[in-house]
């Protein structure tokens, strides 16, 4: 029988400060910084599920809500939302909060996969994770069609590569 975990455990959290070398020229945060704030929490979450080294498989989705801006502090919560054999999905809300007013507002969300690996490099399984609170259930009992999505996305990834390496022969 696979073992279980409640997602809860899976939980991480990453506050830091949004200084003027993390901002464009319109003083938000750069989306490539956010991106890797979101992998680096995400890999957390995934590494608490599994206890074992984990790679990134894919980023699934960032979707930029709001803009964050310089000065603000920005928190990561992430936790894994569902899990397959060997994969998990790893789900990571992305809060800003202007400091100074106690203003908060959800700036982004991302889902993610990642892949537990053995001591040889090679995929192994994961526990499975277990929802308690309604949001945990509402994101765990949608993750097989997000589960879905992205083999469909693979495949059609697949069909770009034959298509781009054939281009200029």
């Amino acid at each position: 029988m696979r073992e279980k975990k409640k997602m809860k455990d899976t939980l991480s959290i990453k506050t830091s400060y949004v200084l003027p070398p993390d901002t464009n020229q319109h003083g938000t945060l750069f989306g490539g910084k956010l991106m890797a704030y979101i992998d680096d929490i995400a890999s957390i979450a995934a590494t608490k599920l599994a206890r074992k080294p984990v790679v990134t498989a894919s980023t699934d989705s960032v979707d930029f809500l709001k803009p964050i801006r310089g000065g603000d502090a920005v928190t990561l919560e992430a936790m894994v939302s569902y899990t397959g054999t060997t994969s998990m999905e790893v789900f990571v809300k992305v809060v800003s909060e202007n400091l100074l007013i106690g203003e908060k507002d959800i700036a982004a969300i991302s889902f993610l996969t990642f892949v537990a690996l053995d001591e040889d490099g090679r995929p192994t399984g994961v526990p499975e994770v277990v929802p308690e609170t309604e949001e945990e259930k509402w994101l765990n009992e949608t993750g097989a069609a997000r589960a879905n999505q992205r083999k469909s996305r693979k495949q059609y990834s697949k069909d770009l590569i034959r298509f781009f390496s054939s281009l200029g022969e």
